[in-house]
């Protein structure tokens, strides 16, 4: 410990002189720092530069000195050796008033003499010793000050203070940076990555303290550009560090999450985290929406169409034309029975692409809608009625038979690109878009499978998920049904029969009713 002889000069029982406390409180104050810069200066002056730290470069094998000044506190290096070592360009160096900046890797740090803090980008940091400025350079404390480079700026080094040997294996950040969004229901984070991880490595959790973490076993991360990623959304913070060979990414939260999800993306390669929040549930906000909610227009979508026929039947029956059939029934009864505008998104035999329908729908103020379609399976013993909300496929069924629905797409123009592949994130993406319509979908797909079963004598089979592109994009509840098996030859001959399809379109006009009447029900009580 340092003995200043400042404070023993001007103990209060040495004071002799009747002078103002103020001025000899102010007095004091500089006595003493003028005296303690002094016995600094002396002290370095009488210890100087003395021995260095031994820099091995793991890359070339090749090897070099940093110049160090010992003090009784440890270890001082030199920045100016540091910088020709480690940095990109040379350091700018202001004499006046004893600063420098340093450039490593894409940071500046910010240094200046006789301080503690120094300056990495806009992320200020403090080292245990001050930094010291002597012979038109500054020494920084070799320990604190390669710990504090290493977790915000090159990993990949090393300080071995015992041995005062620093290691340099520089790795590329795997960890790139953090972009956000924000949805009506949620913030969804993308973790740029420069390569994919082992699902294993991959792991993430709220804590009680208001903070979602976010850990990646092998991932090397570049803490100061996600530090400075823009915050929106549900999150206030952004913290990263190093641990080892591990990086954590630490978010604190702004308000309550409701749930997560994180997903891998491969190309381009991101770790995509949705988390999700409570609507919006505000008095204000339910009677700004009440009319926009409101259901007036009904979109009926029959599968298919055109150039694209769908399942055929062994005795030729294609679903296209079943479906069709069903969907002007339904119009019909709405029709006829409601004030219920209807929208069709064809009405005749013509193929109409996956992404138009639902801009069709969208863009004619619709607020349900509802895809009718027919079921094939090689299994031809398979046979009843089902209802698919989009959503990822539980069962191998539920995906094939999204997957046939979907291949109509290779009759498009691909070169437009108007579609992702539903797989993983993009499908995680599409369902958090929708997820706001998810209980009323949820709703009318009960309703349509319990009309079904009222009507048909036939299996029902229930609701269902899957990833449906023509339900992508709807703005609005949406399903799609599968209203028979036509390559079950039962099910394809009662298929035939007009009868049995009126039966089909009566329960599924009778949900539709069913539901209008629950929403206008809760709407009232709203």
């Amino acid at each position: 410990m340092w003995i200043y002889p400042a404070d023993y000069l001007f103990k209060p029982r040495y004071s002799r002189l009747l002078i103002p406390a103020s001025i000899k409180d102010n007095f004091q104050t500089m006595f003493r720092r003028t005296f303690n810069v002094f016995l600094i200066m002396s002290a370095i002056a009488s210890i100087g530069i003395s021995g260095s730290v031994r820099v091995v470069n793991r890359l070339d094998n090749s090897m070099d000195d940093i110049k160090t000044l010992d003090r009784l506190r440890g270890t001082y290096v030199s920045t100016k050796d540091v910088s020709r070592i480690l940095a990109k360009r040379k350091p700018f160096i202001n004499e006046a008033r004893g600063k420098m900046v340093l450039y490593l890797g894409d940071n500046r740090i910010k240094i200046s003499g006789n301080s503690s803090y120094i300056l990495v980008d806009e992320q200020v940091y403090q080292m245990p010793m001050h930094a010291i400025w002597t012979q038109n350079d500054i020494y920084l404390p070799a320990e604190s000050f390669f710990n504090i480079v290493k977790r915000t700026t090159l990993p990949g080094i090393h300080y071995d203070a015992r041995r005062m040997v620093l290691d340099i294996d520089m790795k590329e950040f795997n960890i790139l940076g953090v972009e956000i969004s924000q949805k009506a229901n949620g913030t969804i984070l993308r973790v740029r990555t420069r390569h994919t991880f082992p699902e294993g490595n991959i792991s993430s959790f709220f804590h009680e303290n208001g903070w979602f973490y976010l850990t990646v076993a092998g991932g090397l991360a570049d803490t100061t550009e996600i530090r400075r990623s823009d915050t929106r959304g549900v999150i206030r913070t952004i913290a990263a560090d190093q641990l080892g060979k591990t990086a954590q990414l630490a978010f604190q939260m702004r308000s309550k999450v409701q749930s997560h999800e994180v997903y891998q993306n491969k190309d381009p390669g991101e770790i995509v985290i949705t988390l999700r929040t409570p609507m919006d549930n505000s008095v204000a906000r339910i009677k700004k929406v009440k009319d926009r909610w409101r259901l007036d227009t009904v979109v009926l979508d029959a599968g298919h169409g055109g150039k694209d026929p769908g399942t055929t039947g062994r005795k030729g029956t294609k679903e296209k034309d079943i479906a069709l059939d069903i969907v002007k029934r339904v119009g019909l009864l709405l029709e006829k029975n409601t004030k219920l505008k209807v929208i069709y998104t064809r009405e005749e035999d013509l193929w109409i692409p996956l992404w138009k329908r639902t801009k069709i729908a969208n863009e004619s103020n619709g607020k349900l809608f509802i895809s009718v379609h027919l079921n094939s399976n090689p299994n031809r013993t398979a046979y009843g009625f089902e209802t698919y909300l989009l959503r990822p496929g539980k069962t191998e069924d539920a995906i094939e038979v999204a997957a046939r629905e979907n291949e109509v797409i290779k009759l498009e123009d691909r070169s437009k690109n108007k579609y992702q592949d539903l797989s993983g994130e993009n499908l995680i993406m599409a369902t958090m878009a929708q997820s706001v319509f998810m209980k009323e979908s949820e709703e009318l797909a009960a309703m349509v499978q319990e009309e079904m079963g009222k009507n048909i004598k036939s299996k029902n089979r229930g609701v269902k998920q899957a990833g449906f592109h023509v339900l992508i994009g709807a703005s609005m509840p949406n399903v799609l049904i599968e209203a028979g098996f036509l390559t079950n030859a039962n099910e394809e001959k009662k298929l035939r029969k007009p009868k049995y399809r009126q039966l089909i379109a009566n329960s599924i006009y009778k949900a539709i009713v069913k539901f209008r009447y629950s929403r206008e029900q809760y709407l009232a009580e709203s």
